[in-house]
């Protein structure tokens, strides 16, 4: 068995190249974070989407910015309308080489404008700001772990394909078609820049992921002269909701979280609109294709009422991504590259999910996980540790070191996708 704990030359020269990289990594990264990009912020992903690009455009490769696929979403009138985000930045590079990748990450954040926006230094090598973590600072060294191994001599033997979203907090609807896209064009393996967990520890399995929007129409009517000629959507969407609630528990690793009810008004009038919006995780496919039918079933039931009729949007966006063989081999190689530069690395599983989902599907092995070290994400308490930024830039380019020269055997991990 090849060891991959050790450091060639090629691994020691881009180690040092990253280590002398580091403030300007983390400098990048806080102006990159300056600008809001919350996902429905379309004004200033379209603000951030060039400059990123122009920073990519220091690869030796193509560089494009392509529009996404509009996606349809459920308006707070229980409405269907189309709705367009900002470019999906493209790049590719070497696409004839004997080993491919795909690369991933996104650019938008949870924060809407004038939610969270300042960048503080917390001490202690700790920075607090929006998508600093996630995953600003995993743009960042994806960038430069790729500039690292570039610098070298065994680029012609690796090609990529990036493909960099503005709408993964959301659920890559947009962006989903170019992920699927880049993942079929021969990708060996994946990696992605979600950051890890502030103790180094990295995402191994991760359960699938559904967003549903219940749309419940009733009838309205004056609730003090002729009650009982309305018929209360809001009534209809808390049994609804009760079921829905009531299906954790019932089946291993399935949760369902209601996340809110839109609708009704006036107390005297009877309510003849109620949105439910919730979500839903599970395992596996069989697992997913539970839930979806229990959801289905509930609705049947909720638009089987006198004078309730309705609509069911969405589902399993993000298929499961379970461990297998391939993703266990990959897991492997990781963590043993990881000790080449004195990481021990640990894998665990957990109901988040990722574009990593969206590239596992497509057939490619993927580590998930490969950005910065922090903490707190999704909240004004986000965190990165400085110090993450050259090791776990370091740790990427010796993954790309390994596959071009054959110590990390892709193909042959991808070929275990199938056993």
């Amino acid at each position: 068995m090849i060891d991959l704990s050790t450091l060639s030359k090629e691994d020691e020269a881009a180690r040092e190249r990253l280590a002398a990289r580091a403030s300007d990594m983390i400098s990048q990264t806080k102006n990159w974070a300056a600008i809001n990009t919350g996902s429905w912020n379309v004004e200033g992903l379209r603000k951030l989407a060039p400059i990123l690009a122009d920073a990519f455009s220091e690869l030796d490769a193509e560089v494009r910015l392509d529009p996404g696929d509009p996606f349809e979403s459920v308006n707070d009138s229980g409405e269907t309308e189309t709705t367009e985000t900002s470019s999906i930045i493209r790049v590719s590079s070497r696409p004839d080489a004997p080993v491919q990748v795909i690369m991933s990450g996104h650019y938008d954040t949870v924060f809407a404008p004038g939610t969270f926006e300042s960048i503080r230094d917390l001490g202690d090598g700790r920075l607090n700001g929006p998508g600093l973590a996630d995953m600003k600072g995993g743009l960042c060294i994806m960038r430069e772990a790729l500039l690292a191994f570039e610098a070298g001599p065994l680029k012609d033997r690796l090609g990529y394909q990036i493909v960099i979203t503005p709408d993964e907090e959301i659920g890559n609807f947009s962006s989903a078609r170019a992920l699927t896209e880049a993942a079929r064009s021969g990708a060996h393996i994946g990696m992605t820049y979600e950051p890890c967990m502030d103790t180094g520890a990295m995402s191994g399995g991760r359960k699938g992921s559904a967003v549903f929007d219940i749309v419940l129409h009733g009838r309205a009517a004056h609730a003090g002269r002729a009650k009982e000629e309305g018929r209360s959507a809001l009534e209809a969407a808390a049994e609804l909701v009760v079921g829905l609630e009531q299906l954790n528990g019932r089946r291993d690793g399935v949760t369902l979280n209601v996340g809110s009810i839109d609708g009704g008004g006036p107390v005297n009038i009877v309510p003849d609109l109620a949105i439910v919006r919730f979500g839903a995780r599970a395992p596996d496919a069989d697992a997913a294709q539970w839930a979806t039918d229990e959801v289905k079933h509930l609705f049947e039931r909720a638009t089987a009422r006198d004078g309730i009729h309705g609509h069911l949007h969405g589902g399993f966006y993000r298929p499961p991504k379970p461990r297998n063989s391939a993703q266990q081999a990959l897991f492997d190689a990781v963590q043993a590259t990881g000790k080449a530069i004195g990481l021990d690395l640990v894998f665990q599983d957990t109901g988040g999910v990722c574009e990593g989902n969206n590239i596992f599907a497509a057939g490619v092995p993927n580590v998930d996980t490969l950005g910065v070290m922090g903490g707190r994400i999704h909240s004004n308490e986000e965190y990165v540790l400085t110090d993450s930024f050259a090791e776990r830039a370091v740790l990427s380019a010796l993954i790309l070191n390994r596959l071009a020269d054959g110590r990390l055997d892709g193909a042959g991990i991808k070929a275990l996708m199938d056993s």
